[in-house]
């Protein structure tokens, strides 16, 4: 059976797949990338950010933060398994693109997650010093969306690989069901 097709969620992975490679690129290659770095030019919007959130400025470079890494590390596992989703549904339309799609949604929901968590256990203390606004527009509103879009799709895979399990359970009883009458 070939797994439902959402365009959202196809819309999304693949939409999020070269941003994600970026924001990877950003964080392996600082100071390279940061402001006067020879390869900022390819990251300007990080002159920003940078300022924003200090997980991706000079102070949790210099202070030798594993954080971003490990967190730009993970965003590249997740985007595999995005590209391997977008495979499995629309190349050989398989029935575990749910699945796969749903264990990324999951990574990356849990790892976002992780990432306010963090904020909120040490009083704020990469992006406390912003003032509101900023805080709204260049941190709560863009990383909000990878707390939402995930759960959405969550939810959606997950209601659908349930439905497929229902269906398949289904037709598992009627089939035993039909194999005893046979005896």
């Amino acid at each position: 059976m070939a797994p439902k097709m959402h365009w959202w969620i196809s819309l999304w992975f693949a939409v999020t797949v070269p941003v994600i490679f970026w924001d990877a690129g950003y964080c392996f290659l600082r100071p390279r990338s940061m402001k006067g770095g020879d390869l900022h030019w390819i990251w300007k919007p990080y002159a920003i950010y940078q300022d924003i959130d200090y997980i991706y400025g000079l102070k949790a470079l210099q202070e030798g933060d594993g954080f971003p890494n490990a967190q730009s590390l993970l965003n590249v596992l997740e985007t595999l398994l995005n590209i391997l989703y977008l495979s499995l549904a629309h190349r050989s339309r398989s029935p575990a693109a749910p699945l796969v799609g749903f264990a990324s949604a999951t990574m990356t929901l849990s790892k976002t997650a992780l990432y306010w968590l963090q904020e909120y256990f040490c009083s704020y203390c990469s992006i406390g010093h912003n003032s509101a606004f900023d805080l709204l527009v260049y941190w709560i509103i863009p990383n909000g969306l990878w707390l939402l879009v995930p759960s959405l799709i969550v939810y959606q895979l997950g209601k659908d690989i349930s439905d497929a399990l229902h269906v398949a359970a289904a037709a598992g009883s009627s089939l035993a069901g039909s194999a005893k009458k046979k005896q």
